[in-house]
Formats: structure tokens, C-alpha cells, sequence
């Protein structure tokens, strides 16, 4: 008994290990994803600023993505951060993708993305059902709710990636930058959410006043409200392809979030 205790203290002991390495860089990402991400959406569309930020909002989105699964899937598979890390990182990869010029990477990336988009779902509906079965109807700690919400982003996304797969030709500008904008918005929520929804994070960096429920949605309903007012500037009015096209982006150029 004693060996084998031993040797499970020995099995956890790696563990521990990359949860001090990793602990560390994926709160350092989360908070750098956050500040790029904002200010990603601030810049002016086009700008040096707003492609440098966006650029390096993606980078900071995958490191903090999968560090997350990597720590989330030492506490529990079902947790709730496992599929967010990927989630994090299908949402901002796609988003790049779409306004990087079409090539035979972008078609590969694309394709593994249908699939990777079909399984998140699958997984979501299926931890939705088991959160609904049980008595709190939560699943370590998600409400049934939430998990369905985010089932149902993933149905469309993966949806959006099949028409664009069908496609014979490149999606045209507005719907290029309709599909880049609000992918890039909803892994920007990813990471405001995950910070902003639990005061104890909050109270840790920001004082008690900024620590309301309140003060705290404010920020996430930010990216919603900006996320909207772009995709009405872009479907509506047009303003951001004229800015791009002052800016001298281009069809060729790497617009980034």
C-alpha cells in the first residue's frame, strides 16, 4: 500500500510541475489577450494599430487557450475551460483566416476547422444534456444554460465554415469581414468572460467598487456592443471598407481583428 502510494504521489508530481509553469503564462496571456483585444476594436480599422494588435491578440489567444485545457483537463475532462482553450483558439485562427489572401494553408486550415467546429459542438450538446440530468443542473460548476448557449455558437459556426467550404470563390469583402469580426469579438468575450464573471479574479487586480456585478458585465457587454455596431457599419453602411481601403489594406492585405 505504501509503494503504491508512492507511486501515485510520483504520477501527480508532473502534474504539479505544469501547473506551475503554465499557471503563471496563461493568466500573463489572458491579461495581455484582454488589453490587444479592446484595443484591437478601438483602433480604426485598417490602421497599423489595429492589425498589429489584432496580430498579437491572436497569438496571446492561443497560448491562453491552451494552457487553460492543458490546466483545466488536470482538474476534471468535463471542465468547462477543456473546450474553451479550443474554442479559444478555433474562433481566432478562423478569424484570420478569412481575411488572409486564399491559398492552399487557408483551404487546409479551413477544412480541419469544419471538423474541429462539428466536435465542440457534439461535446457542448452532450455536457448540456448531462448538466440538465443532474440535480443543480450545472456540470462542474457551467449551468445547462450556458453550455446549450455555447453548443449553439459552434452549430453556427460550424455552419458558416460549410457554406465556406461549398464556396467556388472567396467570400466578398462585407462577408469576409462580417465573419472575421464576430469571431474575433466572441474569443475576445471567451476571455473577458472567463475573467470578469468571478469577482474573487476581479477583486484580486481592480478595488472593491469595480467589483459589482455590474461594473463587472459592463466590459463583456462591450465586445457585444461593438461587435454589432462594426457588423452594421460593414453590412449597412460600408464604413469599414472605405476605411480599409484608406488605409491602403487592399484584397490582399492581412487584416487582422
Amino acid at each position: 500500500m505504501r509503494n503504491a502510494s508512492a507511486g501515485g504521489e510520483l504520477w501527480k508530481q508532473p502534474l504539479r510541475i505544469t501547473a506551475m509553469t503554465l499557471l503563471p503564462l496563461h493568466i500573463a496571456a489572458g491579461g495581455l489577450a484582454m488589453i490587444l483585444g479592446y484595443l484591437a476594436l478601438a483602433a480604426p480599422k485598417g490602421a497599423t494599430l489595429h492589425r498589429r494588435s489584432g496580430l498579437l491578440f491572436v497569438y496571446a489567444m492561443l497560448v491562453m487557450g491552451f494552457s487553460g485545457s492543458i490546466l483545466a483537463i488536470q482538474k476534471s475532462w468535463t471542465n468547462a475551460n477543456v473546450l474553451g482553450g479550443f474554442m479559444s483558439a478555433y474562433f481566432v485562427v478562423t478569424a484570420l483566416t478569412t481575411v488572409r489572401p486564399v491559398s492552399i494553408w487557408t483551404r487546409r486550415l479551413n477544412a480541419l476547422a469544419l471538423i474541429v467546429a462539428i466536435a465542440l459542438f457534439t461535446a457542448e450538446i452532450c455536457m448540456g444534456f448531462k448538466a440538465l440530468a443532474n440535480p443543480g443542473g450545472t456540470i462542474d460548476g457551467a449551468p445547462y444554460f450556458m453550455v446549450f448557449f455555447i453548443a449553439t455558437i459552434m452549430l453556427l459556426a460550424a455552419a458558416g465554415d460549410l457554406r465556406l467550404r461549398r464556396r467556388s470563390s472567396p467570400l466578398p469583402p462585407p462577408a469576409r469581414l462580417s465573419r472575421h469580426l464576430w469571431r474575433m469579438c466572441f474569443a475576445l468575450f471567451i476571455a473577458a468572460g472567463s475573467f470578469f464573471s468571478i469577482r474573487e479574479r476581479v477583486a484580486k487586480i481592480l478595488p472593491e467598487p469595480l467589483t459589482t456585478p455590474i461594473v463587472r458585465a459592463l466590459p463583456i457587454a462591450v465586445v457585444f456592443l461593438a461587435m454589432f455596431y462594426w457588423l452594421w457599419r460593414v453590412r449597412v453602411r460600408g464604413g469599414v471598407m472605405r476605411g480599409l481601403r484608406a488605409a491602403g489594406a487592399g484584397e490582399n492585405a492581412a487584416v487582422t481583428p
